[in-house]
């Protein structure tokens, strides 16, 4: 992150205009001796020249002060990825005011506020008890408000509304969320579809085909999360409920989701196996318990998001479009750790408990965390450069 550099800015400013120190102190008023210590980093202007030593130079007093409240894409990536990994490795207090202290000094780049009220998001279950975890989720709305309010990004107010609804559920108040969110904005167009058949009509079909895949990939995972979820509400319809999860099977089936994107079927195989715990097949819950637990086993660290070979153009988008690339919004540990207690910790599973296949699935994936994280932890050693 940028500090405040006055000094050096003064300095050189001072060389490309091909002034001295002398030159500097008649034009505002002081000694040169002044000037020696403002570029020597001895003392500081006071405020009320930085007007003046602003125009002299034919920059912005933010500029003259080596301020940038805006941080480069990649900058902010970085911050994220630090402190994503902070929260799996250090005490969850002294993350916070780290992420308090980013968000103060850039209180003005939204891209960044938006990527940390969603590391709030991401990591607020830590906080411990549920007091706690409601006043991050707060602090993470209060973020999103700003973006959504103040931000000329469309997208990104969007993304921010969206975002400021997951913490109004998370906080037990959906009543806001549909006011915020009312049926007037269900009406899809596809922006994609439009912008495709502009393409092609100026002959740029590299780029028609491009949009076209990237608005499917984002369709997609939509899709899937939508079908998820109403899963969830058909467990009172057996018939209603299998066919739904035949569906999800068949869309994830076709493409090839498990490869392309496997984070996306963890909810789905999860959602199967509680539906079914419903309605009381446990054979068909373990199956999809270790289906899960097979997913988890095979996927291959770090997660990151990516195409394939019928998706080949969206690799450019994730990385040049999206905040955070091909990132993960969760450290990797985390994510493991997670994994292991959606079937450990969930009270869905508390009858399986005693069944020898259930115990099974909880050694495998139990087994696989503490071998994933030896692994990490042994290319981290290596990749260190520490002597012994």
């Amino acid at each position: 992150m940028k500090e405040i550099n006055i000094a050096k800015i003064i300095h050189s400013k001072r060389k490309e205009f091909r002034l001295t120190q002398d030159d500097i102190a008649g034009y505002i008023g002081v000694s040169k001796a002044s000037v020696s210590k403002w570029e020597t980093g001895q003392s500081y202007p006071d405020i009320t020249f930085l007007p003046q030593l602003a125009t002299l130079f034919h920059i912005s007093i933010d500029e003259l002060m080596g301020y940038q409240p805006q941080m480069a894409k990649e900058e902010i990536r970085e911050v994220y990825r630090q402190l994503s990994k902070n929260f799996a490795e250090q005490p969850f207090e002294e993350v916070m005011e780290q992420c308090r202290a980013v968000i103060r000094e850039y209180y003005a780049c939204f891209p960044l506020l938006f990527l940390m009220g969603t590391l709030l998001v991401n990591h607020s279950m830590l906080a411990g008890d549920a007091g706690k975890v409601q006043e991050i989720l707060k602090e993470a709305r209060e973020l999103f408000v700003r973006v959504r309010t103040e931000s000329c990004d469309v997208e990104l107010a969007r993304e921010s509304r969206n975002m400021e609804a997951v913490c109004l559920l998370s906080l037990g108040q959906p009543d806001e969320v549909t006011e915020m969110i009312d049926g007037t904005d269900l009406l899809l167009m596809s922006q994609e579809a439009l912008l495709s058949l502009a393409y092609r009509m100026t002959g740029r079909m590299q780029e028609a085909k491009s949009v076209c895949q990237v608005g499917i990939y984002q369709y997609l995972s939509a899709l899937l999360s939508l079908l998820i979820h109403y899963q969830e509400l058909c467990v009172e319809d057996r018939a209603l409920f299998d066919e739904t999860h035949r569906r999800i099977t068949a869309l994830a089936e076709t493409f090839r989701v498990g490869e392309l994107h496997p984070a996306l079927l963890f909810p789905y195989y999860i959602s199967a196996a509680q539906g079914y715990m419903t309605i009381g097949d446990i054979g068909k819950a373990c199956t999809y318990l270790e289906q899960y637990t097979e997913l988890v086993i095979k996927i291959e660290w770090p997660l990151k998001l990516h195409g394939d070979a019928y998706f080949d153009m969206v690799d450019d988008w994730l990385e040049n479009r999206m905040i955070l690339g091909e990132d993960m919004p969760r450290d990797g540990k985390l994510v493991r750790r997670s994994m292991v207690e959606a079937v450990a910790e969930n009270p869905a599973f508390a009858a399986l408990h005693e069944e020898a296949a259930f115990q099974r699935i909880l050694e495998k994936l139990k087994g696989h965390y503490k071998e994933s994280d030896d692994t990490v932890s042994g290319k981290e050693m290596e990749g260190s450069g520490c002597m012994q």
